[in-house]
């Protein structure tokens, strides 16, 4: 006999910002809601030690911290987690069936907020050394490059935060830019060009790594002059852009061209019922409170789709 799928009235897919503060938000309104993360409560934020633009915290609180709170928040209101991989969503009459690695449910309603990852380069060398000296996450394995030479791939935010926080270990971070002028807010880019150890490589591109058992060189190449050069650096951290995760959801929500998912300005989809809320939405602007807001209005216009 096949189980039936248990069922709620929402179900939140993504266990960041914005999934963590639609799950307050419904939560509050006594709606039966589960909300899925398929990796650790908290979202990409997690990884950033400090978050110091989130209002009402006059000093710096760690993305950790912040989302263990709402987490917290949330629960205590009665949102249910579950820890599992989203396979699908179909659409069953009125009501949607949520696929996942631990079960299928079934709801009234759904917001995905299953936010983004790490965009990967695709160069040569980059996925046979990946966790041998390429990372995405200055956060996690910072320590273990203490007094080594490592380089940073990117120029917007996330390429300067994880330069930044590899002061703290590395002897020198090269930072590999393709243009001749940074992407990141000012207040990122006084902080690195303040920092001694931080060096930007300008109009330059990583071409290939290599190594032996870990990472030991970079091919660059300089985008104007052409001019090849190797470095040698124990480790590279990749920040070159984030990939929404949408692999699931092409046959049921509306895609742009980079694969995120597209919405109104009430986080409606184009499939009547389903929600997006976060990094995963076109045109976020991938800010925390951004975040959190998304989530928030896609809430209050899951509930009413429900009412009515």
């Amino acid at each position: 006999m096949v189980k039936s799928p248990k069922k709620y009235d929402i179900v939140i897919i993504g266990g960041g910002p914005a999934g963590l503060s639609a799950g307050i938000y419904i939560a509050r309104a006594r709606l039966n809601s589960l909300l899925i993360e398929r990796g650790a409560i908290g979202g990409q934020i997690i990884n950033t030690e400090w978050v110091e633009n989130y209002p009402g915290f006059t000093e710096s609180i760690s993305g950790i911290d912040l989302t263990e709170a709402m987490h917290k928040q949330a629960t205590k209101f009665g949102l249910e987690t579950l820890l599992a991989d989203v396979a699908g969503i179909l659409k069953k009459g009125k009501h949607f069936i949520v696929k996942t690695s631990a079960a299928d449910f079934e709801a009234k309603a759904v917001i995905i907020a299953g936010g983004s990852e790490r965009q990967k380069l695709g160069v040569p060398g980059e996925a046979e050394f990946t966790g041998k000296g390429v990372s995405y996450c200055a956060t996690c394995d910072g320590p273990f490059f203490r007094d080594k030479e490592v380089a940073v791939v990117g120029g917007g935010n996330a390429a300067l935060t994880e330069a930044i926080e590899l002061t703290r270990f590395a002897s020198k971070i090269t930072v590999i830019h393709r243009r001749n002028e940074l992407r990141a807010t000012k207040i990122l880019q006084e902080k690195a060009f303040a920092e001694k150890k931080i060096q930007i490589l300008w109009d330059s591109v990583l071409e290939e790594i290599s190594g032996d058992n870990f990472v030991g060189k970079v091919k660059i190449n300089n985008v104007k002059t052409q001019k090849k050069s190797v470095l040698d650096v124990s480790g590279v951290f990749m920040a070159v852009g984030f990939k929404p995760n949408t692999g699931y959801l092409k046959d049921i929500v509306k895609l742009d061209d980079n694969g995120a998912i597209i919405t109104n300005e009430r986080m409606e989809t184009g499939t009547p019922g389903i929600f997006a809320a976060g990094d995963i939405r076109s045109g976020s602007i991938r800010q925390v409170i951004a975040a959190a807001g998304d989530g928030a209005v896609a809430a209050i216009g899951a509930e009413r789709y429900i009412s009515e």
